[in-house]
């Protein structure tokens, strides 16, 4: 009875391995030691388009290319070895003659006495796994070459800030070839701050953007090769994330700005000279002015050529400010006030006071005559008509912010005027209007216990 039971769950238990072996969606093939086929399940007919009918005792060659013939006996050697040939991954024919992708593993099949027989194979389609592994390859090669092509230096790293890839331009600003997987950070042999003191690692872009998560657009930077030359460069640092937003690492653009630093040194050493020259010419010039100034004895002559000096001299003082300044299109407010006042108290009489105030803000350059033509013609009004005839030896001159408004004033304490009364027999208000008009201004005069000239423009 207890053996007639074993032999019937033997029974059973070999119908549910063949049930098994049928229903699998992989090919699962049984041959022996020659490689003659002995079993052959449906997936097997689904994925090589024969019958069991048609390939039981026909050799396996039968699905195996001709150009890969010479993997089947290496495969049946190492069965007879008792090997286990595992995850094997190469290419078989179909009935049609169509080329599949497979995953083999073939395992050793023993009898009772652990003597290897044969072999069971299974295969497993991956001809889509493989076509996607060829897209993701394309597209990492166009990538490849994208960032290539791009005339910048880009590198990437890991989390750990192991550098992972660098391009031809990486490595032509670094003055070397980073080692993958080891050169941690940066790409190149060290990194600067502009003036030239040792960037540390924790400050420095990619440790930032991995650190912190962010997007680092940092300032100028140098970075200095092997051989000691710098380059001067500004970096764009990103972390990279996975589908689930973890920050798997990071990718920095080195965008090198050597040949705009010349650029701008070029353009900054012919600004200078040009300025140089125009400073110059306008002191040669007023000092040809003052001579002829002090050789006539017309009186009319001699006022006029004051008046013609003075102009000269507010306009060399603000091509001084121009001259001087780090900047090629602005000009600051107070070092303006300054040089233009310095120069005003040369012109008016010994003891007047001329009091300055300025906020602190940039103009651009081409406001920087008309201010200082109106400041001198609104300065000498107020000395003349104003601060002598008033008895008080002190002007104040300004030029502040108010609001989105830049406001130009001078003040007496002068009996003040009437502009419209006075505009058509005075040349210098004339002039002050039209300097206004160029700066797209406004002008009025304030009269109450001081008289307050005023020019507003944006």
């Amino acid at each position: 009875m207890f053996a007639k039971n074993a032999h019937h769950d033997a029974t059973r238990a070999a119908q549910q391995l063949v049930a098994i072996v049928e229903s699998s969606h992989d090919a699962i093939i049984s041959k022996d030691l020659n490689g003659v086929i002995r079993t052959w399940n449906r997936g097997a007919e689904r994925l090589f388009g024969y019958t069991a009918e048609e390939v039981i005792g026909l050799p396996i060659t039968i699905v195996i290319p001709p150009d890969r013939l010479g993997e089947e006996p290496a495969i049946l050697a190492r069965i007879r070895r008792g090997e286990l040939v595992d995850h094997f991954e190469t290419v078989r024919q179909r009935k049609d003659g169509s080329l599949i992708d497979i995953s083999l593993t073939i395992s050793p099949v023993r009898d009772e006495h652990s003597n290897v027989v044969g072999a069971s194979k299974i295969a497993r389609d991956i001809t889509e796994r493989k076509q996607k592994d060829a897209r993701i390859q394309e597209s990492e090669r166009r990538l490849r070459d994208l960032l290539a092509a791009i005339p910048a230096a880009i590198y990437t790293t890991d989390a750990e800030g192991r550098v992972t890839y660098y391009n031809e331009k990486a490595a032509e600003l670094a003055g070397r070839r980073p080692a993958l997987g080891s050169d941690e950070w940066c790409v190149t042999w060290t990194i600067l701050r502009p003036d030239g003191t040792p960037l540390p690692y924790d400050e420095r872009p990619m440790t930032l953007a991995i650190k912190e998560g962010r997007e680092i657009q940092s300032a100028e930077a140098i970075a200095e090769r092997p051989d000691g030359s710098r380059t001067p460069f500004i970096p764009l640092s990103t972390p990279l994330r996975d589908p689930d937003g973890t920050i798997v690492g990071a990718i920095n653009v080195l965008v090198d700005v050597s040949e705009r630093k010349q650029a701008e040194t070029q353009q900054r050493i012919l600004f200078d000279e040009l300025n140089h020259r125009v400073k110059n010419n306008m002191q040669m010039l007023q000092s040809l002015l003052t001579l002829a100034r002090n050789k006539t004895t017309s009186p009319e002559a001699k006022q006029v050529l004051t008046e013609a000096t003075s102009r000269i001299a507010s306009m060399t003082a603000a091509q001084q400010v121009l001259y001087h300044t780090t900047d090629a299109s602005h000009f600051r407010a107070p070092e303006f006030m300054k040089s233009v006042c310095d120069a005003l108290r040369h012109s008016v009489a010994r003891g007047m006071s001329i009091v300055c105030e300025s906020s602190d803000f940039c103009l651009p350059n081409d406001a920087a005559m008309p201010l200082a033509l109106i400041f001198n013609e609104l300065l000498t009004n107020a000395v003349k008509h104003g601060a002598i005839r008033s008895g008080n030896l002190s002007v104040r001159v300004g030029l502040v912010r108010e609001g989105d408004l830049f406001v130009l004033y001078v003040e007496d304490t002068g009996p003040g005027f009437d502009l419209n009364a006075v505009r058509a027999r005075s040349s210098g208000l004339q002039l002050v209007e039209g300097l206004v008009r160029q700066l797209r201004g406004t002008f009025e005069v304030v009269k109450g216990p001081a008289t307050r000239c005023i020019v507003r423009f944006s």
